[in-house]
């Protein structure tokens, strides 16, 4: 007994360890389709050329002669008085499609996410560029300042007693805190007087305290903030006295501004109390 076309294409495909869906991924043929032509059931077929045209796709693909599946589906078309053919369906050619819509939106959205990416690095570059040229020039001021500043106290030194004077005392300060590149969230203290507030580049604080003055800044913002008193640039902590703490804190009185006007700097051996404003 001969076997079925149908047979004789699942037979051939099964020996060659083919499955239905690589036949449908290959041939772009829908797996309902294979599954059908496996089972000789052409009624879900969209008839005519389409099923010649499957049928020849699919013999080729699992090495079954093209023309001898043809002349089995007519000979069966004619077995069957053409029955399989006689009532026309309507074929959507999208169930011969595979998955290239969707692999192309995939393609578009991971290329959409790679040049994000890339743009979020390099504008991170530049930025990272910015900072340290920023640095540079706040720490080749400190440097003139320093200098400026240690020559300044050199002439202040009393010839008749031998001791340091201070240049500057609480009664003279004026001092400005700003922002450099980005806002900073800052606690501040003047003469008892508290504030927390976000500094922006572009309004720097302002003080003249009389007794003392507690600032307060994030560490990771250490970069980005400068403090001036009347006119000169004084260094501030990169760490804070705490290491374990997220926030830099420092104070300026009468006991420790010669000190700092002098050095151009403050240091937690300087400033009195830097837990103060906690």
């Amino acid at each position: 007994m001969s076997i079925t076309l149908g047979e004789k294409l699942r037979q051939a495909r099964e020996a060659r360890g083919i499955s239905i869906s690589e036949v449908a991924e290959q041939t772009r043929i829908s797996p309902l389709y294979i599954k059908s032509i496996d089972e000789d059931d052409y009624r879900t077929l969209p008839g005519g050329i389409f099923n010649k045209g499957f049928l020849k796709s699919y013999a080729k693909y699992v090495g079954v002669d093209e023309q001898e599946a043809l002349q089995d589906y007519a000979a069966l078309i004619g077995n069957q008085n053409n029955q399989i053919e006689s009532e026309p369906r309507n074929y959507r050619p999208e169930v011969l499609t595979d998955n290239r819509t969707s692999s192309s939106l995939r393609t578009i959205i991971l290329a959409a996410l790679i040049l994000g990416l890339g743009a979020f690095g390099v504008l991170s570059l530049v930025r990272y560029f910015q900072n340290n040229q920023s640095n540079a020039v706040v720490n080749n001021s400190n440097a003139s300042v320093n200098a400026n500043g240690n020559l300044s106290s050199s002439a202040n030194v009393a010839n008749t007693s031998g001791s340091t004077v201070s240049a500057l005392s609480m009664n003279e300060l004026k001092a400005e805190f700003k922002a450099l590149n980005e806002p900073v969230y800052v606690s501040s203290n003047s003469d008892g007087t508290k504030t927390s507030t976000l500094l922006t580049p572009d309004k720097p604080m302002s003080f003249e305290p009389k007794e003392n003055l507690k600032l307060g800044y994030a560490k990771s913002l250490a970069s980005n903030v400068q403090l001036t008193i009347n006119g000169k640039q004084i260094a501030l902590p990169t760490t804070p006295l705490n290491p374990r703490r997220s926030v830099i804190e420092f104070e300026i009185t009468k006991d420790n501004l010669a000190q700092i006007w002098q050095s151009g700097k403050i240091s937690f051996d300087e400033a009195a109390n830097p837990n103060a404003l906690r």
